[in-house]
């Protein structure tokens, strides 16, 4: 069997960018550079909550168009790329997680998203949790998906080695797709932004965050145990946990309609 870091360098040399059907892509101009956003608007039933996708460190939006896609009849969907990642241009420096929950903020202001619903992943649930806590009024409701960063690994070469071994359990398209995001991303950025990542307090954030959270895990996810899931539900006001049997990390992207089920069954009980 291949361990994870083979399965990351063939990955991207194999892999390939999921097909877009529903989405498209989008370009607008914040604080005075171009950041690319992927969305579906026009498929959805009137009167449906929009859904923001978030994506997690070093990665984009690529990663999450398999959910995406599985949305874009049910609800309108947007996916940025945020400043620096992906297709977007890179501010001076690397945002922390503020500054990118800031970043989404002002996003959110130029397509006019009142309020809406954030789909997270990995540190994408770090940067929805900061928002929500300092702007509770812009968000409806959450889910997180694999959140970090585990108490228990709480260091960069922690993290690292459990990225390692998740790999194993990703599908090549997975790792090739977002083996790309990470050499565009280039290791000095992604260096600084995990230690932001590190750096921010969830924990402490948890448990003021007043809107309702579903958290999901995947079942073989060795970067977001399943005691550190449970942990983030307990924490959280109004927090549930729901687990995908046999997915890995990014089960956004493997296991898109089974996490488009849990979702839509999470969101229509919110609509009601």
């Amino acid at each position: 069997m291949l361990s994870g870091l083979q399965k990351l360098f063939l990955g991207a040399a194999l892999g390939r960018f999921p097909a877009e059907r529903y989405l498209r892509s989008d370009w607008a101009m914040l604080d005075g550079r171009r950041v690319h956003t992927r969305l579906a608007t026009e498929h959805a039933p009137q009167g449906r909550l929009p859904i923001v996708l978030v994506h997690g460190l070093n990665v984009s939006s690529s990663y999450l168009v398999p959910t995406g896609e599985h949305l874009a009849p049910l609800r309108p969907v947007y996916a940025p790329d945020l400043p620096g990642f992906g297709r977007s241009q890179r501010p001076p420096e690397a945002l922390d997680i503020r500054g990118l929950a800031d970043a989404l903020l002002r996003w959110m202001d130029y397509y006019q998203l009142a309020s809406t619903v954030l789909l997270g992943n990995s540190m994408g649930c770090q940067i929805i949790v900061d928002l929500a806590l300092r702007y509770p009024q812009r968000v409806q409701a959450a889910i997180l998906v694999g959140p970090t960063m585990d108490r228990k690994g709480h260091n960069g070469f922690a993290q690292a080695l459990r990225l390692l071994r998740d790999a194993g359990g990703e599908s090549w398209s997975s790792i090739g797709t977002q083996t790309l995001d990470y050499l565009r991303f280039g290791p000095l950025r992604s260096f600084r932004t995990l230690r932001y990542a590190l750096a921010d307090p969830l924990l402490a954030k948890l448990p003021l965050i007043q809107v309702p959270v579903l958290v999901v895990r995947g079942e073989h996810d060795l970067i977001a145990p399943q005691r550190w899931a449970e942990e983030v539900c307990r924490l959280l006001a109004r927090g549930e946990l729901a687990v995908i049997a046999g997915a890995p990390h990014a089960l956004n992207f493997d296991y898109p309609r089974e996490l488009t089920r849990l979702t839509e069954h999470f969101l229509l009980n919110l609509e009601r």
